[in-house]
């Protein structure tokens, strides 16, 4: 689990907002990837397609999921999302904090209104 002081130091860091019309091209040409972080249950209404399904438990806990993703992303930016954009915003600023290049891509429903596709998850 997280301390207390690395969780403030994450939450004055600054990380952009952008829209999913924004993100669509890093994403679409790969210098981006985009993170649902939210948690499993909220996945079966859909994501987005081509996202990673890295739930913020996971990254706040034994970042089983996480660590390796991360090990494996060095270097692109990192585009994240949950329902409505607070947990993004979160995840963003502890990422950023960790030396990521990382912004807030907002919520699902965003993406969904923006015509990226949605596919539905396979079963956990």
């Amino acid at each position: 689990p997280m301390n207390l002081f690395k969780f403030f130091k994450a939450m004055i860091a600054s990380v952009p907002r952008y829209t999913p019309a924004e993100c669509s091209a890093r994403v679409s040409s790969g210098a981006a990837l985009l993170i649902d972080v939210r948690e499993p249950k909220e996945w079966t209404a859909g994501v987005a397609k081509g996202a990673a399904l890295l739930p913020m438990s996971d990254l706040n806990g034994s970042r089983a999921l996480w660590k390796p993703f991360l090990e494996k992303a060095a270097g692109r930016e990192l585009l994240t999302y949950c329902a409505v954009g607070g947990r993004a915003g979160i995840v963003a600023k502890l990422l950023a904090s960790e030396g990521f290049n990382v912004a807030n891509a907002g919520g699902f429903p965003e993406w969904a209104a923006a015509g990226w596709p949605v596919v539905t998850p396979p079963a956990a």
